[in-house]
């Protein structure tokens, strides 16, 4: 209890400015931490490859206009259902393994970007409340010692000591703002690279089955 009114103190105190600045910093990492959880937690699940296997039927059965279907209609809640879309649209449209790849590949692109967003802002933010901690520990250093410079020789060491104390405040707050934001960090970033790697793998499976079941432009237009 003793160490948190040390920390509320530390926001009166002559070198307040850098306790608020980390307190704006613990602030956002606050918000970019709920919000990256429910999207990578709450609202996606790692379930993409298990999607593709119903688009993968119709493929195979030679049912495009169907797995479009079905496709459009899984985009409006899962991220692979605008990646099959696009590919099976391509392969509807006769433009080659390359076009459908091509057109997949970007969708994935946008989806591993709108994954992983923000996510990088928390190393930032712990690494920015370290460095300010570190800052506001050593001006308040400095003032404590120009301050004892003209005081009473009894008075120095109490007037020292406190300085001191208020003066690391701004390192321990640093401290318990960065450890948390790094931890989250890890955490989210792995959770990303788990639904990036379950997309990836499900894109693949449908553009390997689409590449089994269609046919080059050059090969239909001899047929036609």
């Amino acid at each position: 209890m003793e160490f948190f009114l040390s920390l509320a103190r530390g926001f009166t105190s002559t070198d307040a400015i850098w306790m608020w600045a980390i307190l704006a910093a613990q602030i956002v990492s606050i918000a970019i931490i709920v919000e990256r959880v429910v999207a990578l937690f709450v609202n996606r699940k790692i379930n993409q490859k298990d999607l593709s296997k119903t688009i993968a039927e119709d493929i195979r059965s030679g049912n495009l206009d169907k797995a479009l279907r079905r496709s459009m209609q899984l985009s409006a809640k899962e991220p692979l259902g605008a990646v099959a879309s696009a590919g099976i649209q391509a392969a509807i449209d006769l433009g080659g393994k390359e076009e459908i790849q091509l057109k997949m590949d970007e969708l994935l692109l946008e989806e591993t970007s709108r994954v992983e967003k923000r996510i990088g802002f928390l190393a930032m933010f712990a690494n920015v409340a370290t460095l300010i901690g570190l800052l506001g520990t050593i001006t308040g250093l400095i003032h404590s010692f120009a301050g004892i410079s003209n005081a009473n020789p009894v008075e120095k060491a109490a007037i020292l000591s406190k300085g001191i104390s208020l003066a690391m405040n701004t390192t321990a707050y640093g401290l318990l703002v960065a450890v948390p934001a790094l931890i989250m960090y890890a955490v989210l970033q792995n959770r990303a690279t788990r639904l990036t790697d379950d997309l990836n793998k499900a894109a693949l499976n449908l553009f390997i089955q689409l590449g089994f079941h269609y046919e080059p432009v050059s090969d239909k237009k001899q047929k036609a």
